[in-house]
């Protein structure tokens, strides 16, 4: 498994509110470009976008593909754990963040025809995806709520 903690200089904490926010703003861009048969949520990180965009355009066809790729801020190599069959025609693909690209590629290959949407892109990964909100900085590590606790932060002053 890969360390990426050298790899990461900055952080990017986001909030329930936030993400909402964010997830409700990509449904609004998908919005005109189907009908959307289904989401495929990519696990675990596309599960609460997914929920979101499939409520805001009133989709209730769900499906997940189940990968594993992270442990806390190491990625390794991408195992994927239950995969799904066919083109992905009508099929919005959602994940939380596409980083390097490498899940994305993996998920890519499975349903070719699907639109890949994230909440987040950085650099690397952006051209797998078709429709993204927020582009992060690549040497940023994205704090997502479900992985938090509330704690106190140092200023940014007292880290440099």
């Amino acid at each position: 498994m890969e360390d990426t903690s050298e790899r990461y200089q900055k952080s990017f904490p986001v909030s329930w509110e936030q993400l909402h926010r964010d997830a409700k703003a990509l449904a609004w861009r998908l919005a005109d470009m189907g009908p959307w048969n289904s989401v495929v949520a990519i696990t675990r990180g596309g599960l609460v976008p997914s929920a979101i965009i499939a409520r805001e355009l009133e989709i209730r066809m769900i499906d997940t593909i189940c990968v594993s790729s992270y442990e806390h801020q190491s990625q390794g190599g991408v195992e994927i754990i239950k995969g799904i069959e066919g083109g992905g025609n009508g099929v919005l693909l959602i994940d939380d963040l596409v980083d390097t690209g490498r899940t994305a590629k993996c998920v890519r290959e499975m349903l070719p025809d699907a639109h890949f949407a994230t909440v987040y892109a950085k650099p690397e990964g952006r051209p797998m995806v078709d429709s993204f909100v927020t582009e992060v900085s690549q040497d940023t590590w994205i704090f997502f709520p479900w992985d938090t606790e509330l704690s106190f932060v140092e200023p940014i002053a007292n880290n440099r």
